[in-house]
């Protein structure tokens, strides 16, 4: 766990902000996803027709990946506030998390909108509206949620010794 010398700072509060940043983006996925398992429609248009048409007889699958990105989205918060506990397997967590979500939602966001602005042709062509979801929506939310937990950590990052 950091040393309360660590956290109990103002600096230290301030520096975690990022970290709910990243709730706060994390959470729209949250609530978006169990919206879709609770069976709402808005926005189902933005993940495409083929993926509406596999997934809409397995609605339950929202349950369990609703709680996963729950985890991922207050977890780091809830850690940086409440103390670090298993700093090094937590924190190792995030930064693997954050990584993932910048790799995705970066590389995701970059592909989708260079296929809306015609630099990319797919052979068999594309669904628009699912590509607009995740060029200005999702992709970029998985971005801003990583890119958080990623500022949040090297802000708050704390000496070997105090990781104990």
């Amino acid at each position: 766990m950091i040393h309360s010398a660590n956290r109990g700072g103002a600096s230290y509060r301030e520096r975690s902000r990022w970290f709910w940043a990243a709730a706060f983006a994390g959470g729209l996925h949250v609530g978006i996803t169990l919206y879709w398992a609770l069976g709402g429609q808005a926005l189902l248009w933005t993940m495409g027709a083929d993926f509406i048409a596999k997934f809409e007889s397995m609605l339950w699958i929202l349950w369990p990946v609703a709680l996963v990105k729950a985890v991922g989205a207050f977890g780091p918060a809830w850690l940086s506030t409440h103390g670090w506990h298993w700093a090094r397997l937590t924190r190792f967590g995030v930064w693997l998390g954050s990584v993932v979500l910048i790799g995705w939602g970066g590389l995701n966001t970059i592909i989708c909108n260079m296929v809306l602005f015609g630099l990319i042709n797919p052979a068999g062509g594309f669904d628009r509206p699912a590509m607009i979801g995740h060029a200005w929506i999702w992709d970029p939310l998985f971005l801003i949620w990583g890119t958080s937990l990623l500022i949040g950590l090297i802000r708050t990052h704390a000496t070997r010794a105090s990781l104990s």
